[in-house]
This record gives C-alpha cells, structure tokens and sequence, in this order.
C-alpha cells in the first residue's frame, strides 16, 4: 500500500511541475478612442487604448499565447504593430497598415492572436498607421518562463520607462498638413516619461513622473523609446546604469552613466540605489543631427524629467538634475551603440551566419518629390527613398495578402540590390544631381528563398542633408556587424566586422552620415516591411519590404490569413 500511496504521489508531483510549466494564454481588450488630457495649459483629445496614455503594458511569459481584442471606437483607420515580436508562422498578426493587413475602420473590431516564443526582454506596441503611434503606445515585457531565469541578478523590482513625444495638437492633423504642404511636421511641443512631461514645461510641476526607491535596491529599468521623430539620450543624476539587453537580446554588462535610444530600441538597464537618500531627476532630451545646406534642421529642443526619490527623502529637497550631453553629442551617441555586445551563450542568443546568400548596398535618405496639381504646396514636397526609390503602400489590398493570393499588378520584386549609380553618398556635392534628388515613387520589394542569410549595408547619404537613421525589421532580429562615418569601405571596413559577439537588435541607428551593416537569416515565412522609424519617413517612402517565401517542412509554412483579417 506504501509503494502505491509513494507513486501516486510522484505521478502529482510530475504533474503539478508540468502543470506550473504550461505556456498560458494572455487575453487582453484593447478599446481605442478618443481620450480627453489636462497637459500643457490645455486640454484637448488624443486618440488612446483603454483610456490611459500611455496604453496598458502587456505581460507575458515566453511561450504564451496572446490574444488581444481591438475594438476601433475611433473616428480613425487603426492597426496595432508588436514591435519586435518575431510572429513565427503568425505574419498577419504583424500589424503594419497595408502590409500584412488593411486598416480597422471606425466602428470595426479585430482580434490579432500569437505566441510569443524565442525572446524574452522589453518590446513594445504601437498604432502602425499615420501619426497615431504617438500617443496609441505600450509597453510589451517577456519574462522567462517558469523555471528560467535571467543571466543576472534578480532585481527588487522591474520598471517600464516610456519616453514619448507630445504634440499640442491633434497628430492626424499634423500629418496631413505635412503631406499638404509638402513641408516636415511640426514639431513637438514635449517630450515625455511614462506620459508626464515634467517640471520644465508650462503648466507641468505637478505633471512629472515620480519613482519611488528603497536605498541599497536594485531595479530594471526598461527603457522605450517611443517618440516619433527623435533619438534620445537619458540619464539621472548621479547614478550608474548597467546595460543588460537591448530590444529583447542579453547583452553583456556595459557600465554607462548615459543611455541612448532610437525611436524603436528598448534598453533594458539595472540601476542600483546606491547614493544618499535624496531626490534625483531622470531626464530626456534629443540627439539631433539632420543637416541641410549646411545648417542644423530645427528640433523640438526641450528636456523632459521624472524624478527618482528615494525612501525618507524630506519632501522639500530639491532634486539633482544631471549633466546631459549636447544635443549634437555624435561620439557620446555613437560610443554607446558600438560599446554593445550580445551575451554569448545567453538563451536564444544565435551566432552570426557566416556565409551569405543575398548582399545589398541600400543607401538611405532624404529625396524630393513633385507637388501635385491644385493643391496648397508650394514647393517641392519632402520625400525619402532607399536606393533611389521611394516606396508607396498598396491601396487595394495588404502586400501580404497579395503575395500569398498572387494577386498581380500590386508590387513588383526588382527591389535594387544597390543604387542605380556610384557617387560620393557622404558628401554635399550630391546635392548637384538634380535627378538624384528626386526619387521615383514604387512598390518595389524583394522575394527571398526560405533561409537564405542576408546582408545589408546601409549608407546613408547627404542629399539634401545627413540623418541619423533609426532602421527597423520586422519579423527578425539581426546582427550589427560594425558602423561608421563616411562612405563604407568594402576592402578597409569589412575588416571591421564583428563575428564573435555583436548586438542583436530589431532597430539600427544608422550614424549620420555614416553606415551600418547588418545581417539575419529569412527563416520566418510572410511580409515583412524594414523602414526608417521615424514617423516622418514612413509614410514619405524610406521603407521596402521582403516577401519569405515557405520553408519545406510544415512547420515552416505560413498558413492562409484569418477569414476575419481587415479588408480595404
């Protein structure tokens, strides 16, 4: 009878452990409308998720499934992108407008459904339509699954740090004047942390983001850098941070008193306590660097701060406020993005493809474009293109839905493997060729066999003026193999290249003036748009797209979209 009672209870024990080891399902309702906010001596009405700005953070364990219900109470077209997220075998939920679905109208609802596998770390969500992104946002945090840990210290306590950008306006309407006038949007009026401008602007002393500590703690701060249009640095005030992981990739530890962020990174930092008790202020301001004619393009040039109060601080102490870089700090920007490695032997961390299948030089910039008949603008409209060509959505139907119908006439796949001449990208001279300024526009995208390694080259160029360009992949990470100024090198910079240990990301801060060049294997079947993620560019052309096509087994094939998918 003992030897019974011993195996059953084994038997439980087993299944209890299995049971606690089962990837759940998250279920999350997403209502997207109008939302009225008290910010900057006005109120007025943004679009928002669930009546919070920013939106809810999502939380999952590695191996969950998802299921998130979007019911589109707005008066706008609205998708939902999970950035970073690699959607195996789930390309439709993806979520960016025309290229793996249509919009969901007003009035309309949707429900995206995946797992989340293969990654673990801060990833974001965002509205992957017009200007919405700037205020329809949130966080997404994979934790490991039960029984795993991180490959460092369990910290007291985890934090999400949204860095926004804040418009005093309606930002649909901003866009469309934009694109009326053919000028750059307006800039923003603020910047933001976790949605609170700070004490620096008007009407905001009581509108700033308080973190409360314990001395002698340790936290993860997950950064995000969700601002549309700007690179951010981010410190405060008297505090180390030690860098761990950087959109959703273990890296090594790197000590830094500065973080820097793209639009679209996240970086995931621990921050020890170790100071006086006292108040110390976080703060935010842009890294700028566009350039034309030789003069610096205005930016929203103001600071946003939160404040770090430690536990038994008296309420009267005024917080140290720490000594942020130049907004025009290069070595500092670009010290940080090359200072990064990926932790070897870290979970799901994949060593760099060696042998290459597919090479790209793809230059990146800015471009013109014709104003059209009868309209208000009065010049020629701003544009963007990569290898001189500026790319258009479809209008008809979803790129992916064509690709996987063979739906004719909507892209074509000639993408340029490089441009269409040789010139000396890095220097103003450029903007001498006039028919260089002026990008044709296209659908122009690239097919790609089924794990085939990719390698691409981004140079950036200074017609009209250098940038500093944030690129973003849907659907993979890849390797940063090396960056730099200039013209790239193929005999001198190759040499450059690391193969050992580089950064994994999903987003590339392509230097000004400079080049990046990275590196990723096509093993995940469907549409996948790589843009600049800069709001600006997208919608002006700084964007192509990779159709993957399936693999040969049947875990490697993409299976027909939802019957349910948006349709235009």
């Amino acid at each position: 009878m003992g030897r019974h009672v011993f195996l059953f209870a084994c038997s439980f024990l087993l299944f209890a452990a299995s049971a606690a080891s089962a990837m759940a399902i998250v279920e999350h309702t997403f209502y997207v409308k109008n939302l009225t906010i008290s910010r900057l001596c006005k109120r007025h009405v943004i679009t928002a998720v669930n009546g919070s700005y920013p939106g809810p953070t999502i939380r999952v364990q590695e191996g969950d499934t998802l299921i998130v219900h979007v019911i589109n109470l707005s008066p706008y077209n609205m998708t939902i992108h999970w950035h970073g997220v690699f959607q195996i075998l789930s390309n439709w939920a993806d979520g960016p407008n025309m290229i793996t679905q249509c919009p969901i109208q007003p009035g309309s609802k949707y429900t995206y459904k995946f797992t989340v596998t293969k990654q673990e770390g801060t990833l974001w969500w965002h509205a992957h339509v017009s200007f919405l992104r700037a205020t329809v946002y949130g966080a997404l945090i994979i934790s490991p699954r039960d029984g795993h840990s991180y490959p460092f210290p369990k910290p007291y306590k985890e934090v999400p740090i949204l860095l926004g950008e804040l418009w005093n306006a309606n930002v649909v309407d901003v866009q469309r004047l934009a694109v009326a006038t053919g000028a750059s949007p307006n800039l923003s009026d603020a910047f933001t942390i976790n949605g609170w401008p700070g004490d620096l602007y008007p009407c905001s002393k009581q509108q700033m983001y308080e973190l409360k500590v314990l001395q002698g703690k340790t936290y993860l701060l997950r950064i995000i850098n969700a601002a549309l249009n700007s690179q951010l640095f981010y410190k405060i005030a008297n505090h180390k941070l030690t860098v761990v992981a950087v959109d959703s990739s273990y890296t090594e530890p790197y000590v830094t008193d500065v973080v820097v962020a793209s639009p679209g990174q996240t970086v995931d930092v621990l921050l020890t306590t170790d100071q006086s008790v006292g108040s110390y202020y976080m703060a935010a301001r842009p890294y700028a660097t566009a350039v034309v004619a030789g003069a610096l393009v205005p930016f929203a040039n103001t600071t946003t701060r939160g404040v770090l109060i430690y536990d038994g601080c008296p309420s009267q102490a005024t917080p140290l406020m720490p000594d942020l870089p130049a907004f025009n700090d290069t070595p500092t920007a670009i010290k940080f993005h090359t200072s990064l490695k990926a932790l070897v032997g870290a979970l799901f961390w994949v060593p760099v493809p060696l042998k290459v299948d597919h090479e790209m030089f793809v230059t990146i910039g800015l471009a013109f474009a014709p104003c059209p008949a009868n309209t208000s603008c009065s010049g020629p409209k701003l544009s963007a293109s990569m290898n001189n060509e500026s790319f258009v959505e479809p209008t008809s139907v979803s790129l992916g839905q064509a690709f996987y119908h063979n739906v004719k006439g909507v892209y074509t796949t000639d993408f340029p493997i490089k441009p269409p001449i040789k010139f000396d990208y890095a220097n103003d001279t450029v903007n001498n060729n006039l028919p260089m300024l002026f990008a044709p526009k296209s659908t122009k995208i690239t097919e790609l066999k089924f794990n085939a390694t990719v390698e691409i080259i981004f140079q950036n160029t200074n017609i009209i003026g250098p940038e500093n360009h944030p690129m973003h992949l849907h659907g993979f990470d890849f390797h940063i193999l090396a960056q730099g100024f200039g013209n790239y090198n193929p005999i001198t910079d190759r040499k450059k290249f690391n193969l050992i240990n580089p950064q994994i990301r999903n987003t590339v801060a392509v230097p000004v003036g400079g080049w990046a060049v990275i590196r990723f294997v096509a093993n995940n079947p469907g549409a996948w748009i790589l843009h600049c993620h800069l709001d600006a560019h997208l919608p002006v052309g700084l964007a192509t797209a990779f159709l993957v096509e399936n693999g040969p087994t049947p875990e490697t094939i993409l299976p027909p979209p939802p019957a349910d998918l948006p349709q235009c």
